[in-house]
């Protein structure tokens, strides 16, 4: 059969529907598109009103949310926000410089050469998540936005170095000061400003100190090139200099730079010496200047405001530290602060003993240093500071008073007056567990501990003991974590470090010499139990 071609004479009729049936589909399909374009338009509408929504302020700070922080970030090419905790002693100290900061960067902003720097806050125990996102770890944090990418800030905590450190980063590292008045201006602007007279500014000085003011947070710093300011400042033309302007104690220091050329390293030390007042009074807005510093040897003078110790010593102590400026901060500290009490606990001092001085070598062992005479004067201050300088005197270590009953129960109290004596006497074997009264760990131990005292009470050759390591210090004794426990042993006093399971029958095994028996406790997190050095 031959193939067949559709036959296209006969006419086709459409199918046909009926005609209601097809005017109810028609109108069904316009309502629902009708329906699916105003549910778009409300969305479209709605995320058009919240994405213009103003994001409100508190003291000229942005208060942030998951909702606006990417608005906030996109629409600000400069923005610091800060992470805080409502209960965080350390975010309140920080709000009112925050907000004071805020006002002086709006000012700044409205200048015609000003740049638009915005500060935020976020409640990190409400936006959790965002907190998260951002790796936030302790309070308060604060992260530098630049067109979008963060960096950690590192600066202090009052507003001048807030805004500083801002002013550093989205700004040339040294202001050009082209004239006497706005010299004048500048000076004026902060307690501290560092400014360089540099006539070539293309020189290895020059640039050395650029590079200085470009990575020296918390002062701003300015450059000099006209001969009337040289002139007005006392600069002989054609010399270079490096002045810092301060508003407390002599007013004005200047680097000497005919014993030794001008670098970076040199500028930064004299910067670090010159910055802080000759007595430095400890508190939130200077901590981190005393700590963060290259001087890491400190005295400590310890008064009482209401006692007038601030009045009857300070000239004193100005006297005293002039000749230590670059090599030990003085540095008072004012007992009636409440908060300021867990530093007299760190030194083993009572209220009581207040004025009195002490001095700190910042390392990881802390040391301090005790003066042998109670009086303080010029001269007092200047020989034990001159003293320690030359090594001449010893580690002040912390003791308790030694209890009349430390040998009544199985285990035996041990302060640093006694230690050697018990734990050393080379006729027993001798198991010092070294703890702390806040330790969790060691609450945990303690029963376990006093089971086996009594286990051991009356053997002739083996004793338990305990001492409080957080008031009771030991000059060739460390301790990095509680509890430590350690078996001093007869004879040749070799000391063991005890590292097992923490029951009874591990113990007994290990103060009686039978290692083969002794189980090695798996390693777990006790971040919480290491000593606990307090932020002086």
């Amino acid at each position: 059969m031959l193939p067949r071609y559709p036959d296209f004479s006969k006419k086709r009729v459409p199918h046909r529907q009926p005609p209601l049936l097809g005017i109810s589909r028609g109108l069904k399909h316009t309502v629902k598109m009708q329906v699916v374009l105003a549910v778009f338009l409300i969305i479209g509408l709605s995320a058009s009103v919240w994405s213009e929504e103003e994001i409100k302020k508190d003291e000229g700070v942005l208060v942030l949310q998951k909702s606006n922080f990417k608005k906030a970030i996109a629409d600000n090419e400069f923005i610091l926000v800060e992470f805080y905790a409502p209960w965080c002693t350390h975010c309140k100290a920080l709000a009112p410089e925050y907000a004071k900061a805020a006002a002086k960067l709006e000012e700044i902003g409205k200048a015609e050469d000003g740049v638009k720097i915005v500060l935020a806050k976020v409640d990190a125990t409400e936006q959790t998540e965002l907190s998260e996102e951002h790796g936030v770890r302790g309070y308060p944090t604060l992260k530098f936005f630049r067109n979008g990418q963060s960096v950690e800030y590192t600066g202090g905590r009052t507003s001048d170095e807030i805004v500083n450190w801002l002013l550093k980063k989205t700004g040339p590292p040294a202001k050009e000061l082209g004239c006497v008045k706005g010299m004048k201006e500048f000076i004026d602007s902060s307690n501290v400003v560092i400014v360089g007279f540099f006539k070539d500014q293309t020189t290895e000085s020059a640039k050395a100190f650029l590079s200085a003011a470009a990575n020296i947070d918390g002062y701003p710093f300015g450059i000099v090139a006209a001969p009337e300011v040289f002139a007005e400042y006392n600069v002989e033309e054609g010399k270079e200099a490096v002045v810092l302007f301060k508003k407390f104690d002599e007013g004005r220091s200047d680097l000497n730079v005919e014993d030794s050329p001008l670098t970076e390293e040199t500028i930064r030390r004299f910067v670090t010496a010159q910055s802080l007042p000759l007595v430095v009074e400890f508190n939130h807005e200077t901590a981190q200047k005393i700590f963060g510093g290259e001087i890491r040897s400190h005295l400590l003078l310890f008064f009482s405001k209401e006692g007038g110790h601030f009045e009857q010593y300070m000239e004193d102590a100005r006297t005293a530290a002039a000749d230590f400026r670059e090599k030990v901060l003085f540095v008072t500290i004012n007992s009636d602060d409440e908060d300021h009490g867990r530093i007299l606990d760190f030194f083993g001092m009572k209220k009581e003993e207040v004025p009195s001085i002490r001095l700190i070598k910042l390392e990881e062992d802390m040391t301090k240093y005790k003066p042998v005479e109670s009086e303080i004067s010029a001269n007092v201050m200047r020989q034990f500071v001159q003293d320690f300088l030359d090594g001449k005197l010893k580690p002040h270590m912390l003791s308790q008073d030694l209890p009349e009953d430390w040998d009544k129960e199985g285990v035996k109290v041990l302060v640093a007056s006694n230690f050697e004596e018990v734990a050393l006497n080379k006729e027993k074997d001798v198991l010092v567990e070294f703890y702390a009264p806040w330790c969790g760990h060691c609450k945990q131990l303690a029963p376990i501990y006093d089971q086996l005292g009594e286990k051991y009470k009356d053997h002739p050759s083996i004793v338990i003991a305990k001492m409080d390591a957080t008031v009771n210090e030991l000059e060739h004794v460390k301790i990095n974590s509680f509890p430590t426990i350690k078996l001093y042993t007869k004879g040749d006093n070799k000391v063991l470090d005890y590292k097992g399971i923490r029951n009874l029958e591990a113990l007994s095994d290990f103060v009686e010499r039978k290692p083969e028996k002794v189980v090695e406790e798996e390693e777990e997190d006790e971040d919480d139990d290491a000593p606990k050095k307090d932020e002086l």
